[in-house]
């Protein structure tokens, strides 16, 4: 069998100089950051990211936290299997996070920071283990099921609805990872930047997650992913006597402020802020004002 395309690096080095590790999943090579000391802060990412979004919380919060960022299978510097050996489903996202943690023997005062579809895996993590969990932070994310009157935009319906064009534009041109450059980030972002954001998603091969993420959006009730949906967004409020701090970069196409509003209404003592100059790519739109939230809602929120 043809190997994937190794991934380059060295573009981006400076931005991303992390040691690497991994576990064993089912033979399948499980990737993740673990940097610094004290209280874990385990960072969940979603689709078309990996560990390197998260590379300024990583630099900031290192010093006084111990920063956990796994790349789920099939993104960042984990294996990119094939469908026959992984299946990429929500479920087994949640699974793969609960085996690093337990791995890592991470059993209380755990801070959990979401982007993206990482809010539903993470958040379904912590309502396995709610007592393990100490403060949430919120980006540009869902935890339940779209609110009402909501629909997919007609650019991801397209992707996840017409498989042939699907597969040729996703896996293909890596139209999902590209267009994100522009569409997901609301201020131009720098050349290495963009060389990192992409740089795992470098072959056909290598691109298979950005379309299983997609495809794996719940949309109707028969879909493999949809009970798991439904039960994080029956019982999410299982968790609101949480701390929570939510960034919100305003200009999201995706997760607007309907998704905002709909967090504000289950977690109405979360700490808000949002940024009108922001989109979906919060980190890298206003990463100076997002970091010293994070770092002061984590030094100083504590659960009532």
């Amino acid at each position: 069998m043809k190997k994937n395309k190794p991934i380059d690096l060295s573009p981006f080095q400076h931005l991303y100089p992390y040691p690497s590790n991994h576990i064993d999943l089912k033979g399948l090579k499980y990737h993740f950051l673990d940097q610094g000391q004290g209280d874990p802060v385990v960072m969940v990412h979603g689709n078309p990211t990996w560990s390197f979004y998260f590379r300024n919380l990583v630099n900031e919060l290192s010093t006084q936290f111990r920063t956990i960022v796994p790349d789920h299978i099939g993104c960042g510097l984990s294996d990119k299997p094939s469908i026959n050996a992984y299946d990429y489903r929500l479920k087994s996202r949640v699974d793969d996070l609960e085996s690093l943690l337990e791995h890592l023997k991470l059993k209380e005062n755990i801070n959990l920071i979401v982007h993206d579809w990482g809010g539903m895996i993470g958040m379904a993590y912590a309502l396995r283990y709610p007592k393990r969990m100490c403060r949430f932070v919120i980006l540009n994310t869902a935890a339940f099921l779209p609110p009402e009157g909501k629909t997919l935009p007609m650019r991801l319906r397209l992707v996840r609805n017409v498989k042939p064009f699907a597969v040729l534009a996703l896996q293909g041109f890596n139209l999902f990872a590209i267009s994100a450059l522009c569409m997901a980030s609301h201020k131009k972002l720098g050349k290495s930047v963009k060389k990192g954001l992409i740089a795992p998603y470098n072959s056909w091969k290598n691109r298979i997650a950005t379309l299983k993420f997609v495809q794996d959006i719940p949309v109707e009730r028969n879909h493999p992913s949809y009970c798991l949906v439904q039960s994080v967004d029956e019982n999410l409020h299982q968790l609101n006597h949480i701390p929570m701090l939510i960034c919100w970069g305003e200009r999201d196409f995706v997760f607007d402020t309907d998704y905002l509003k709909e967090w504000q209404r289950r977690f109405p003592r979360a700490e808000v802020h949002t940024f009108s100059d922001a989109g979906h790519y919060v980190l890298e739109d206003v990463p100076n004002e997002t970091v010293d939230l994070v770092k002061n809602f984590l030094q100083t929120s504590a659960s009532p």
